[in-house]
């Protein structure tokens, strides 16, 4: 993989986790809800009009092109599996900005995933 690959699949790989991070801002802003006939329009308007949602859309939107620019020049046996690297990231800023646990086994799991891409991205 050259450099210009490289760096586009890291750029979508980091919009999409940044866009998870968002969603999830987002979504313990407006709090639990459930979808029911009579509060979709209410619940709908709260979602796309909360600004972490619509930046998590954002950078869906932008990470898509990306990945699209990334995948016409890298083999997609290569480039899917470095997505795992946005797991690893989002667990790390869950832990961090939203105090989601991150136990010896979770760990392990990452340092799995780590070595997995590091292994991929050699072949």
């Amino acid at each position: 993989m050259n450099t210009l690959s490289f760096v586009l699949v890291l750029t979508g790989v980091l919009l999409n986790a940044a866009a998870q991070l968002l969603l999830k801002a987002g979504t313990n802003a407006v709090g639990h809800f459930e979808f029911h006939m009579d509060n979709v329009l209410p619940v709908g308007w709260k979602l796309a009009t909360q600004p972490h949602i619509l930046g998590g859309m954002a950078c869906y939107a932008v990470s898509l092109v990306v990945w699209i620019m990334a995948l016409s020049r890298t083999p997609v046996s290569i480039a899917y599996p470095m997505l795992s690297i946005g797991y690893v990231i989002n667990a790390f800023v869950a832990y961090s900005w939203f105090g989601e646990p991150l136990a010896s086994q979770k760990l392990l799991g990452i340092a799995f995933i780590v070595l997995g891409v590091w292994l991929v991205a050699r072949s």
